[in-house]
């Protein structure tokens, strides 16, 4: 029988419900340390902010909804730590170029980048305007890639960083409808996994979670940007069916995300709706979507 050392044994797989974690770093102490978090205006952002300033994390927080964000601003600070309000479009690049100088020049440096902003657009392919598309990408994809291009070599000088890229359930089922959407987030997905192999090929200081999100209740659905030309009521009726399914309270899912930096688990799925639609992936990997309308009464369109 062959024994295995300490250190294999420490990068050995454990099965967490639908998902294989390797624990190959000892658990974070969160207090002291500096958190970005963009898209911190509402939603799982905001709730972000509040749980990682309760640890005693320092916070740059960054939306383009400048009351929002005060609200998010004021509730960390009540619980005695820095942070500073960075109030921008992430789609801006010299914007979002001043913000990662002001955050180094604000706290000195960060542990931990979370890319969360984020925006939809509703509408099958055809029905989507190309500059609408675009947007979403710009927003979803090419800001997250270029925060992390900007932030990671200030999180490589420090003991240890972590990054948080926030996908969703569309990043690993790809519903009609949302072929905007899932494209970002697809994008996420196989970005933020090529970018951990990296790292962990590198033996950096740096790890990162991706974060595959079901059913919050965030104001997303309201927000999207939708196709002209659509009847008004057949719009309103979309987005009730839609917001229905958000279901979860962004302070949980919040909870999840905090534990997750904390334990640098590499990915992250919140939630059973989302639990159970990765798992029907799995197990029909063509045909899923046929099966998901079967056994969960999804609508075709």
């Amino acid at each position: 029988m062959v024994e295995l050392s300490p250190q294999a044994r420490g990068r050995m797989p454990v099965a967490t419900g639908c998902d294989w974690i390797f624990h190959m770093k000892p658990q974070w102490q969160l207090k002291g340390r500096v958190a970005v978090i963009t898209g911190a205006g509402s939603g799982i952002g905001a709730a972000l902010a509040a749980n990682l300033a309760a640890r005693g994390m320092h916070l740059a927080l960054a939306d383009r909804n400048a009351q929002g964000l005060a609200v998010t601003v004021q509730a960390a600070q009540a619980c005695g730590v820095r942070v500073s309000s960075h109030v921008f479009d992430v789609a801006d690049r010299e914007a979002g170029a001043r913000f990662v100088d002001e955050v180094l020049a604000t706290h000195g440096g960060l542990h931990v980048l979370i890319n969360n902003a984020g925006v939809a657009v509703g509408g099958q392919f055809h029905q989507v305007a190309e500059a609408d598309f675009d947007w979403l990408m710009e927003i979803n994809l090419h800001s997250l890639v270029r925060f992390t291009r900007a932030f990671l070599p200030h999180l490589q000088t420090q003991d240890a960083g972590h990054i948080v890229n926030i996908s969703s359930i569309f990043g690993i089922i790809a519903p009609p409808g949302q072929s905007a959407y899932a494209t970002s987030k697809f994008a996420v997905r196989g970005f933020s996994e090529s970018l951990r192999h990296e790292l962990e090929m590198n033996r950096s200081s740096v790890s990162l979670t991706v974060v595959h999100p079901g059913g919050v209740r965030t104001q997303i659905a309201h927000s999207a940007r939708e196709p002209a030309g659509i009847d008004p009521a057949v719009l309103a009726e979309r987005r009730q069916s839609f917001q229905q399914a958000l279901k979860m309270p962004p302070e949980q899912a919040a909870e999840r995300i905090a534990e997750a930096i904390a334990k640098r688990a590499p990915r992250l799925i919140i939630g059973n709706d989302a639990k159970a639609v990765a798992l029907l992936q799995r197990l029909f990997p063509v045909h899923y979507w046929r099966r998901a309308t079967q056994i969960f009464g999804v609508p075709q369109t």
